[in-house]
């Protein structure tokens, strides 16, 4: 299952890299992000893995994530390995002439076990996610509204 994603973030992409590329930052905008534990890797940088724990609803979900492109302020891709869930995720951050920014964010997902049924029940959870996730961003960027504020 492949999409691609963007939305549209009105400050300047330097702003915009310095609040996305702050794992302290990642609360803010990720729901259910409970943890992230650096694993290997010089932390922050292409090869880097860390596992992160989210909680949504009753499901505790664990995944390691892989940085496998870090050239800011244009691209910053990341794999996610989760039970039976794979993702590839490429993010790429566009100047605008208005002196905005496009976040644009590919994602391909590879799925197996009782995640391939999940699949066809569920098709547009996974791009539902990924798009709350963005909106989150963009609101946490401009106007400093946290997640954390709603729970």
């Amino acid at each position: 299952m492949e999409y691609t994603l963007d939305i549209e973030i009105g400050l300047p992409r330097n702003e915009v890299i310095t609040k996305f590329d702050n794992e302290e930052n990642m609360k803010h905008w990720q729901r259910g992000l409970v943890s992230i534990e650096h694993l290997s890797g010089e932390k922050g940088k292409t090869g880097a893995t860390a596992k992160l724990n989210y909680k949504m609803g009753k499901r505790e979900i664990e995944m390691i994530e892989t940085i496998t492109l870090l050239d800011l302020p244009e691209a910053f891709h990341l794999t996610f390995d989760a039970k039976n869930v794979y993702n590839i995720q490429e993010n790429y951050f566009e100047e605008l002439s208005n002196g905005n920014t496009k976040w644009i964010s590919k994602n391909e997902f590879k799925f197996s076990g009782f995640m391939k049924l999940m699949r066809f029940l569920m098709p547009g959870a996974f791009k539902k996610q990924s798009h709350t996730y963005m909106k989150d961003f963009k609101a946490f960027a401009e106007e400093g509204k946290s997640v954390l504020d709603k729970a």
